[in-house]
């Protein structure tokens, strides 16, 4: 499993943090499987002395699957590969801001574009 985390990280962006609204990355060696799902609840487990949360988790699969797993902050945030039913699993949010940033900074270009051809042409009366 950490020979294969390592490779993921060398090719997917990663963020340090995960929030709700995140899309992260759940990989398992048994099953073996990786998938993508939303983060859609975070809420602290009050029943445990230390930081443990309650990951809401919407799987990325036909049909969507929600489910609730239990973390600690170094398990949900990608730091920690970590155990369930005995298998290990890794988890970690994907960072698709530098995609989007780029395709805003497109749309800019476009926009400075169509203006330099606009402003060559004169409105004559």
């Amino acid at each position: 499993m950490e020979k294969l985390v390592a490779e993921l990280r060398q090719i997917i962006p990663f963020k340090d943090t995960t929030d709700i609204g995140d899309i992260v990355l759940i990989a398992s060696k048994e099953p073996q499987m990786l998938v993508y799902a939303l983060v859609t609840d975070i809420s602290r487990d009050t029943s445990r002395k230390d930081e443990w949360w309650h990951l809401g988790l919407t799987f990325l699969a036909i049909p969507p699957q929600e489910i609730t797993w239990t973390l600690r902050t170094l398990q949900m945030t990608g730091m920690e590969i970590f155990t369930m039913g005995g298998e290990e699993r890794f988890l970690k949010a994907v960072n698709l801001a530098p995609r989007i940033k780029r395709s805003s900074q497109a749309t800019q270009s476009q926009q400075e574009n169509e203006k330099k051809k606009d402003s060559f042409l004169k409105r004559v009366k």
